[in-house]
């Protein structure tokens, strides 16, 4: 036990260096992924036809292929053609990857939306967007926040792939120590308490958003 807190303390330096990168990886991904969801969400939803083939043709390519391949093929397919860093390349093969997710939790929170709600706000005189703002929005975040902190928690445990295409983030800083110290188990140990954490914060994250989300609707305390 002695030798794993010294050495945790003795390499918590490169560890809180590969968080602050992970996490920057992760939020650069998640931030492309909400958009390219969003698109391909509104794709699917489309009453063109050809535009829901498209969008379904994508959710299910990426879908069908694992993550670690996308990776691969976005980092040695795009350096081919440009310059390109392993951080930005891993962020695009992240965010490639969770937009296709993130599409079908927004498209199936929309669809939990009532139809009736949406006829009543344009009865009442409120635009498309003004009526998508209000009253579209609104419920289907309430209704999706919870898989959208899912998959947020799940991106951050797959950006460990990207240590293959050579980013020093959280798992490829503990293979280093692991090749330093020869002491493996120790090393995947102490990576796994720093990746708990992060998952615990977010995940306390996303139920305080619940919470403020939800307190309106909670009945008022006499």
């Amino acid at each position: 036990m002695s030798n794993f807190l010294e050495l945790f303390a003795e390499y918590s330096p490169l560890f809180l260096e590969a968080t602050s990168v992970t996490l920057r990886l992760t939020a650069a991904a998640l931030l492309m992924a909400m958009v390219g969801g969003a698109v391909v969400a509104a794709l699917a939803m489309s009453k063109v036809r050809p535009l829901r083939w498209l969008a379904t043709a994508y959710i299910g390519v990426v879908r069908g292929t694992p993550l670690i391949t996308q990776i691969f093929i976005i980092y040695f397919g795009l350096t081919a053609i440009v310059t390109l860093e392993a951080f930005w390349a891993g962020a695009l093969a992240l965010a490639f990857h969770n937009s296709a997710y993130i599409a079908e939790i927004i498209r199936s929170g929309f669809q939990a939306v009532p139809k009736g709600l949406t006829e009543a706000s344009r009865s009442l005189g409120m635009s498309k967007v003004k009526t998508l703002k209000r009253v579209q929005a609104p419920l289907a975040l309430r209704t999706t926040l919870p898989v959208l902190g899912n998959q947020y928690i799940i991106a951050v445990k797959d950006s460990s792939l990207v240590s293959f295409i050579g980013m020093t983030e959280l798992f490829q800083t503990s293979r280093n120590m692991a090749a330093t110290t020869y002491e493996p188990l120790t090393a995947y140990i102490v990576v796994a308490i720093y990746y708990l954490v992060i998952v615990l914060a977010l995940t306390a994250l996303v139920a305080w958003l619940e919470h403020r989300l939800s307190a309106h609707r909670r009945p008022a305390q006499a």
